[in-house]
């Protein structure tokens, strides 16, 4: 089993790709908080963003990221 690892890209032919423009909902969460999603609990910071994905999975996005990724509607 090959194991890629933080920092070192491979070199291989890699293409390039958008995103698709898939809407999802947001609120922005003004304190700490916990979000059971798919992959276990995670935190969230006062100011990140709780999401809601098209399937209804919840997760935290980080307010920077959030920014930087998304333009609200």
């Amino acid at each position: 089993m090959k194991i890629f690892k933080s920092g070192e890209i491979p070199e291989f032919e890699f293409k390039q790709a958008v995103k698709k423009p898939i809407p999802v909902r947001c609120v922005q969460i003004n304190e700490p908080f916990k979000v059971e999603t798919l992959e276990g609990t995670l935190e969230g910071k006062a100011g990140d963003y709780l999401m809601v994905g098209i399937k209804g999975e919840m997760y935290p996005c980080a307010k920077d990221i959030f920014e930087e990724t998304y333009d609200i509607v």
